[in-house]
């Protein structure tokens, strides 16, 4: 085939994966993920092991030692067939702690320490990168043997296609910094691509079996033939211990490799998953392995001595003259190697970013200062880099190779190399004794060992260890690494005593159930601050979601809970979904200064979980119940004494704004009477009296208004009605409050063009009042007040007005819409303090509402619309009025 033409297609091919994921991220966005979350496309997501060297490489490997290329399949039929109930436990306790790779679970178990997590992200990323290059070596020799006109360079042709994958990577692997780390995209077209290489195997070994040869009586006869020759009997000879060690390290890599953790746990809904994937998995590597025997034997006898056994698959099917085989044997092997690299390399730049770049930001920020920053920007585009950063490695890696010869045994090396991490792993979620020094010195030596007995021999810069005669080196390495590292691991753990977060995070894992708090008590000072982490790490309105249930359960109204122990537990486990368990730890540990507990208090923990579920969960709620009154009613007592004080204040600014503008007229009123009064001067009092009696208009309206629609007797006029021209309408008015002041107005008023059903005339006075509150009150030195409209999906429009103040106190801010409350100290601006009282009755009475938003960086209000208005009737003698908040 031409190359351009084989280009076209991989390009359509491409084309049509990133249609696919863009769809699937579509759908996730709208909430349509019932078909995405399906077990059967979890299934299929798992083929990602199954990657272009078992794609190519395991016919290659069969032609050299025969059988042996099944100990890659049966490591993992073993774990998913014998050990799914395992699988499902660990998926349970990851959803549990929020994690977002192998190397968060280790650092979640042992003491949430991320130097430990650093260790594990180093192993990893030397483990992947020759790994990666071997999936770029794999599509360039595809491209050499299947076209016949190439003159493009193997090593540009790897460079397109890093560009490529890392393209796609970076739009559906970094949109969104997520809770819970999922990919729907990502794994969709995974998906897809486990269908189109299972279809491209299977076509080409029914070609071969009943097409090339007669049947399977002829591949067993061809098998016999091939045993009869001693050069090929002697690779082919049985070992023991090399096919132990093999099945070992390929079923650890279905739980240690970072593409696998991925796709098997971070990408899991729930543990339900492991039910089909427990028998689905190992039917779809059955399915893969059937046909690598017939493949090997035909190809090594058709085609001519010398040609490359890793690409049986490929000359075969062109070899006959069949090329739309081999062009979907090609897209086969395409998917199979697009597929592992996506999945890698996420996997790997979630792990850089959390347990590298975010720490060491984390620490140049606490010596430079905490300023306002956007860490959810920050951690994206790191992970951006890191995936940049491991696709130019892998290239540079291909490029320094030099060929397929140093790269044909790094299945098996990064196998070995992952598999360091299944001691601690294992030990962590079994045994409660397991320590973070154990886990420290097991996982290095054995890293340790793996570098110098096969990574570092695999690439020439080390000679091959010498064993004992009959000892496989591979085997004797992995037994010894493996041996040792456990061995430490056990040692050490029984020498040194856990620490107190290690015990309680031990107790968690091994018992696969929620973990205890890490925080002693409540801590002191505000949530605001957490607030505003939360926002920079998730964006405005999920930050904002989230504190609003955790204040609700507590039986407070607004946004923000009280610092209590279970608050900061549940925060730190979501923020861990975003940025890592240790990462997580430490800044609620910087923001909030949680303190651990102590060893007698674990002692207790541990003693309680052991009493009775029914009598343990019965009480929990009954706590959680009197919690959540008590909460209301503390809160009820603190606004009412608070709303006494004002009250009081209220009355006192009532009868001065009454009798001021009274004194006023009546004084004016009296110079009048005199006969010989100055025309000028008598036009000037009248002025003062008209003025002053608008002034007293003014407030009686207010107050009149605020009685009729606390008593429910507001007239509603609903007409359909452009919200832009509402706010555009609203920003003019209330340019006539300090209008001597530099005020700069941010928006987007192609946003604002939405139609709402409601009294214009009502929504327009609460606007005006809320922007001329911000004119009045902002005290930044060059004020700017944002306005944004938005209509989310299934809810009625929304309107944010932020300034760039100081805000509102806290302990004031579930005052402000109280009638008998004032934003600031009376002598400052004028009014009696109803505005925002009176926006909040229109907007109840609108069927909406107004809320203040903290941790904005300003004073933030929200006003909501219903998607269907609420009207009511009432005295049409009610009027309004407008007022200062």
């Amino acid at each position: 085939m031409p190359f351009e033409a084989l280009v076209l297609t991989c390009l359509a091919y491409a084309a049509l994966m990133f249609g696919v994921a863009f769809g699937a991220d579509r759908a996730a966005q709208s909430g349509r993920v019932r078909w995405l979350d399906h077990p059967l496309v979890y299934t299929l997501s798992l083929s990602v092991y199954c990657s272009a060297w078992t794609f190519y490489g395991a016919v290659g490997y069969a032609t050299r030692s025969g059988l042996e290329f099944a100990t890659i399949y049966l490591g993992p039929t073993i774990v998913f067939a014998g050990a799914w109930w395992g699988l499902r436990r660990l998926v349970r306790v990851a959803r549990t702690h929020h994690v977002t790779s192998i190397a968060d679970l280790i650092s979640a178990r042992f003491g949430k320490s991320n130097p430990l997590a650093a260790m594990v992200t180093l192993l990893a990323v030397v483990a992947a990168t020759p790994y990666v290059a071997l999936q770029l070596q794999s599509v360039t020799l595809s491209f050499a043997a299947f076209t016949t006109d190439q003159t493009t360079e193997p090593g540009l042709t790897a460079l397109w296609l890093a560009v490529g994958l890392a393209l796609f990577t970076i739009l559906f692997g970094t949109r969104h910094l997520d809770a819970d780390e999922r990919h729907h995209g990502v794994v969709t077209a995974i998906a897809l691509e486990a269908v189109v290489k299972l279809l491209a195997f299977l076509a080409l070994g029914v070609f071969v079996v009943w097409g090339l040869a007669d049947g399977p009586g002829d591949i067993v006869a061809r098998l016999a033939a091939a045993r009869d020759d001693p050069a090929t009997l002697q690779g082919w000879l049985l070992r023991p211990d090399r096919w132990t060690a093999l099945i070992i390290v390929s079923g650890a890599a279905i739980v240690t490799l970072p593409r696998m953790f991925q796709v098997m746990v971070v990408e899991a809904a729930d543990e339900n998953r492991m039910s089909m994937a427990g028998w689905a998995f190992p039917a779809y590597l059955l399915a893969m392995s059937l046909f690598v025997m017939p493949i090997a034997l035909v190809g090594r006898d058709l085609l001519p001595p010398g040609s490359n056994p890793d690409l049986y698959v490929l000359t075969l099917p062109a070899s006959q003259g069949n090329d739309w085989l081999a062009l979907l044997v090609f897209l086969g092997g395409f998917s199979a190697a697009t597929s592992m690299v996506v999945v890698c390399v996420i996997a790997l730049a979630t792990m850089i970013s959390n347990h590298w770049l975010v720490p060491l930001w984390l620490g140049l920020r606490r010596q430079g200062g905490t300023g306002a920053q956007d860490l959810r920007a920050f951690v994206l585009n790191a992970r951006r880099i890191a995936i940049i950063g491991m696709m130019v490695a892998g290239w540079a890696y291909h490029q320094a190779s030099g060929g397929l010869a140093a790269l044909a045994a790094m299945g098996l090396v990064a196998f070995t190399g992952m598999a360091q991490v299944l001691p601690a792993m294992v030990g962590g979620l079994l045994w409660r004794g397991a320590s973070r020094l154990g886990a420290y010195a097991g996982i290095g030596l054995g890293s340790l060992l793996w570098l110098v007995l096969v990574f570092l021999p695999s690439i020439g810069l080390l000679p091959h260890p010498v064993w004992p005669e009959g000892v496989d080196a591979l085997a004797g390495s992995i037994f010894v690494s493996m041996s040792l590292n456990t061995l430490v691991f056990v040692a050490i753990s029984l020498a040194v005593i856990p620490g107190p977060v290690e015990r309680m995070q031990a107790l968690s894992f091994v018992h696969a159930v929620e973990p205890a708090s890490p925080y002693a008590a409540a801590r002191t000072g505000g949530a605001e601050p957490l607030l505003a982490l939360a926002r920079d790490v998730w964006g405005a309105d999920p930050a904002l979601r989230f504190f609003q249930t955790e204040a609700a359960a507590q039986g407070k109204s607004g946004f923000l809970p009280d610092l209590t122990a279970r608050f900061l537990t549940r925060l730190e486990r979501r923020l861990a979904g975003s940025v890592g368990a240790a990462t997580a730890h430490a800044m609620i540990d910087r923001v909030a200064g949680g303190s651990a507990l102590s060893v007698a208090d674990l002692m207790q923990v541990a003693g309680e979980a052991r009493r009775a579920q029914e009598e343990t969960r019965r009480l929990e709620i009954a706590s959680a119940e009197l919690e959540r009154t008590a909460g209301q009613l503390r809160e009820a007592n603190e606004k009412l004494t608070a709303l006494s004080v004002q009250k009081d204040a209220f009355l006192g600014q009532i009868s001065h704004e009454l009798r001021t503008p009274m004194t006023s007229i009546r004084a004016f009123s009296d110079i009048l009477k005199s006969d010989d009064l100055p025309d000028a001067d008598r036009v000037r009092f009248a002025g003062i009296i008209h003025t002053e009696a608008a002034r007293l208009t003014r407030l009686l309206d207010d107050l009149l208004d605020l009685s009729v629609l606390e008593a429910g007797r507001a007239t509603l006029t609903v007409s359909v009605s452009n919200l832009h021209d509402l706010i555009e309408r609203a920003v003019a008015a209330a340019s006539a409050t300090r209008p001597e002041r530099s005020f700069a107005i941010d928006r987007q008023p192609l946003a604002e063009h939405m139609a709402v059903i409601t009294d214009a005339d009502r929504l327009l006075q609460v606007v005006i009042n809320v922007i001329s509150n911000a004119r009045k009150y902002c005290d930044a030195e060059r004020p700017v007040l944002t306005i944004r409209a938005r209509k989310p999906q299934g809810q009625g429009p929304e309107i944010d007005i932020i300034d760039n103040g100081s805000g509102i106190e806290t302990d004031r801010q579930g005052l402000i819409f109280e009638k008998f409350a004032r934003l600031n100290d009376p002598a400052r601006a004028g009014g009696a303090g109803l505005g925002l009282a009176i926006c909040r009755e229109i907007m109840e009475a609108l069927g909406g509402s107004i809320d203040y938003l903290p941790g904005q960086g300003g004073a933030a209000f929200r006003i909501s619309l219903p998607d269907r208005p609420l009207v009511r009737r009432s005295d049409p003698d009610s009027d309004t009025g407008n007022g200062d908040g």
